[in-house]
């Protein structure tokens, strides 16, 4: 059996992260949807990914952008219906693409009929669905919304809810929820969904004794750092779960805590996800001292325990890598070759193949409660305004150059940003080493950042030049030039020098 039967499609492959409500629109109602999704399905194959994944597209209030779920067995009316998603995922499958949705499993929207039951009474049987208490403890929200609990006028106690108070916590200690949630998982797998992108699993599991803690008094949201041993319980029902499913179905999680050693608690013993996001390089500006150190760490903590890296420079609640590196289009190309090469999984968020920077966002025109709408702005599909969102103004203003970045101006353009992803992503499905390699760091000059990636025969070296001068960076060897994100001398043989914020791909010169 080869290599690539044995080993799980979500090693080698590359993901693109959709955030539905800014890819596309439909229907004219200036804010995107599913039908949106499925007509630009050719953008993303003619890119070269092997999966999407998509924010959430579940019935809401939209308290929180879609992460306020009021039935998670439903599509929100605002992105389509269940025969838009089936659709989805049809025409998705029937291009090698696959599917992966986005499921909320900590909290619910407090208009959820589970919640709306629970806070009809205190003897109500869903009232242990959620976590109430008669006195508050110290714990704080995220997303700037003080306390974490809210007093119900009601029934005379408070719920909890790490996020805004319209969403409250579920108990996952309660089975009746743990199979309901479950069940959820059943209805989306059963209609071909591919896995699951899970939001904030870590909080999950809370402290059973509840007792205060220091750093929400400090006024840190308990979400940054909750890390409870019963959320690997959670997931452990999860994992299982899946894995009862054929054809390689994944669970990549977002443990949004800053440190790797805890986040590798969160693969467990090859039973908990199969991948979780590291956020270190979310946070990072460019420069090679921090990249340098956030991929020994990976390396020094996954590799030994077998467990697959994740990169991502960009997401839909963080500010985008172009705009963190200073609006330099050298750099986010450089940073393109070093998403796309490094030993694990890469994720690129919509628009970061055409180089985007976040939308300046006024006081008028911002909605979400986070500040995120920079990173959430509309795609530029063509370069005459309105871009492609023909009818009613989209729900965010554009990016900058959104004429000169749109996709049609890109694609099929010799040296713009989008072909160079595809490049990327063509040589990197191609070579073994690259999509399943070994990694080992280079020595180099301070300012450069280099590596080899070796499968069996398979070699190539990656070289990132993070200074604004040109750098000799010689190697013993023939080497050719495969990528360089500059354009600059592909297919030439290596020269031993490279350019001022230069990155490239070289592989081994034939005899």
């Amino acid at each position: 059996m080869s290599e690539t039967t044995r080993t799980p499609w979500w090693k080698g492959a590359t993901v693109y992260q959709i955030y539905p409500r800014s890819f596309a629109d439909s229907n004219g109602d200036g804010i995107g949807d599913l039908n949106g999704v499925r007509r630009h399905l050719d953008h993303l194959q003619q890119l070269g990914v092997d999966a999407l994944w998509l924010s959430p597209i579940f019935r809401s209030p939209m308290a929180d952008a879609g992460y306020d779920i009021s039935d998670y067995c439903d599509i929100d009316p605002l992105f389509g219906s269940l025969t838009d998603i089936d659709r989805l995922i049809t025409e998705a499958h029937a291009r090698d693409i696959r599917v992966l949705l986005d499921f909320v499993p900590n909290h619910t929207s407090d208009e959820h009929p589970w919640f709306v039951e629970s806070r009809s009474s205190r003897d109500n049987p869903k009232r242990d669905w959620y976590i109430w208490r008669d006195q508050p403890n110290n714990w704080r929200a995220a997303l700037g919304a003080g306390s974490a609990w809210t007093w119900d006028e009601h029934t005379q106690q408070y719920y909890l809810h790490l996020f805004l108070a319209k969403q409250p916590d579920l108990n996952w200690r309660n089975p009746e929820v743990v199979e309901a949630m479950h069940d959820v998982l059943r209805f989306w797998l059963d209609r071909g969904v591919d896995g699951f992108r899970i939001d904030v699993i870590h909080c999950t599991g809370k402290d059973p004794s509840f007792a205060d803690d220091p750093r929400c008094q400090a006024g840190q949201p308990l979400s940054d750092f909750n890390d409870q041993p019963y959320s690997h319980e959670v997931l452990r029902g999860l994992r299982k779960l899946v894995d009862s499913y054929p054809g390689d179905r994944m669970l990549v999680g977002e443990v949004n805590i800053r440190s790797t050693e805890r986040v590798l608690q969160y693969y467990g013993a090859g039973d908990e996800l199969h991948l979780a996001f590291n956020f270190n390089p979310l946070d990072a500006p460019w420069d090679p001292v921090l990249f340098r150190t956030c991929i020994r760490e990976v390396e020094h903590w996954l590799q030994p325990a077998g467990a697959w890296p994740t990169w991502v420079l960009s997401n839909h609640d963080n500010v985008r890598q172009r705009s963190r590196y200073q609006g330099s289009e050298r750099a986010a190309r450089a940073a393109a070759v070093l998403l796309l090469t490094l030993r694990g999984t890469p994720f690129i968020y919509q628009g970061e193949e055409l180089g985007l920077e976040d939308a300046v966002i006024t006081a008028e025109t911002r909605t979400d409660p986070g500040g995120r709408d920079g990173c959430r702005a509309p795609i530029p599909w063509h370069a005459e305004p309105p871009h492609g969102w023909d009818g009613a103004k989209p729900w965010l203003p554009f990016p900058p150059d959104a004429d000169q970045l749109a996709a049609e101006r890109q694609t099929g353009a010799a040296n713009s940003m989008f072909a160079l992803y595809q490049r990327l992503l063509a040589a990197r499905k191609a070579s073994p080493a690259l999509h399943h390699g070994d990694y080992e760091e280079l020595p180099s000059h301070p300012e450069v950042l280099a590596y080899r990636r070796q499968h069996g025969d398979d070699r190539r070296l990656v070289c990132i030049n993070f200074a604004d001068a040109a750098q000799a960076f010689p190697q013993s060897g023939e080497w050719a030039v495969e990528i360089a994100s500059d354009g600059c001398d592909e297919g030439e043989p290596y020269s031993g020098t490279l350019n001022p914020g230069q990155a490239v791909v070289l592989r081994p010169m034939e005899n």
